[in-house]
């Protein structure tokens, strides 16, 4: 079996190296490849770039090492794209992953996105920072796989290194605008820079972010012009002003006159295609008047409807907290009575 060592190399080094040694392997072949972190965005940009399917093992060794078993499949049907799954990818970083990927694209090439929501913050900053070199295609809508076609038709730039994310909101639909920067903020990590182009600065914006995050962001005007204004926000500390109880959760988050809450659920650290599996399993084990705090690092509302279809009369949903990054809903069962009224009709749906 052929191992190849790509500890410590550059990463376009790490990439061409491991392009030649892959290509070199026959469909079955597998080779060990061993690096300083998880390389699976390397095997996803292989199989875009080259056409072959891959299939890849992960385990990390006791030296730090993360070892990849890593087999060469067949070639990707004629007209065929590649799926990405991010599903298992953290949050933080998929925006980050995808938008390097496309970059990596040449003219005609392209592939599946697979992921667990509406990726279309993605489609928004693409289309701000790469123009209109991309098709956008929806190939499945179901709440726990969302495909997307993407390709690329033409070359394009990327954006400044010292950007994260970019959007220019003079592309981007009036109702869409908040919540696309809302979602992405909450995805950057702290001391990283987002960029907003506007047509003139978005003061009501800058009130929505002090509201929100209080201090814990800058905000500054990069470049203004009739028609055009630039500004960079980067974000600071965590934190509101004005939250009560502990690591600024509002005590309303764990209290409920209705319900007994028994777990407060955090599953941010949980790989996206498993956290589904969780929230159903603590469902099932609840009883009649209990509930417990999902706590997401974005609004869980394709659950809601999945629980809505298959839960019945007895289950109840109240959103808690709703700020990038850290969504709580109080989620448990209620008392059906025997005269059948079911589900309270104020329930705080996300419609």
């Amino acid at each position: 079996m052929t191992t190849l060592e790509l500890r410590p190399v550059d990463r376009d080094e790490n990439r061409e190296r491991l392009f030649e040694t892959l290509a070199g392997t026959d469909a079955g072949e597998t080779v060990t490849i061993v690096a300083d972190r998880d390389a699976g965005v390397l095997f996803h940009h292989y199989q875009i770039k080259r056409d072959h399917r891959l299939r890849w093992e992960t385990d990390q060794r006791d030296d730090g090492a993360v070892e990849h078993r890593v087999t060469t499949g067949e070639p990707v049907d004629e007209d065929g794209l590649t799926d990405f799954d991010v599903r298992d990818m953290p949050p933080q970083r998929r925006h980050e992953v995808l938008t390097d990927t496309f970059d990596r694209l040449g003219p005609g090439e392209g592939f599946v996105l697979v992921n667990d929501h509406d990726p279309k913050p993605l489609y928004h900053e693409l289309r701000s920072t790469r123009g209109d070199g991309f098709e956008w295609e929806y190939l499945n809508r179901d709440p726990q796989e969302w495909r997307v076609e993407i390709v690329k038709t033409d070359e394009t730039e990327s954006v400044d290194d010292d950007v994260v994310a970019s959007f220019d909101v003079r592309e981007i639909p009036k109702r869409e605008r908040h919540p696309t920067i809302h979602h992405r903020y909450g995805n950057v990590a702290e001391g990283e820079t987002m960029e907003i182009v506007a047509p003139h600065e978005p003061r009501p914006l800058r009130h929505e972010f002090r509201q929100r995050y209080g201090e814990s962001f800058t905000w500054e005007v990069a470049e203004q012009e009739p028609g055009r204004c630039r500004v960079r926000i980067t974000k600071g500390a965590e934190g509101r002003e004005g939250d009560e109880g502990p690591a600024g959760v509002p005590e309303t988050a764990v209290d409920s006159d209705s319900l007994t809450v028994t777990e407060e659920l955090d599953v941010r650290d949980l790989p996206p295609a498993q956290r589904h599996e969780r929230i159903f399993d603590a469902y099932a084990d609840l009883r009649a008047g209990e509930g417990f705090v999902l706590v997401n690092d974005h609004d869980p509302k394709p659950l809601y409807h999945q629980f809505d279809a298959e839960a019945g009369d007895e289950f109840r949903w109240e959103y808690r907290q709703r700020d990038p990054g850290e969504f709580r809903v109080l989620v448990g069962k209620g008392d059906v009575t025997d005269s059948g009224t079911g589900r309270d009709e104020s329930v705080d749906a996300p419609f």
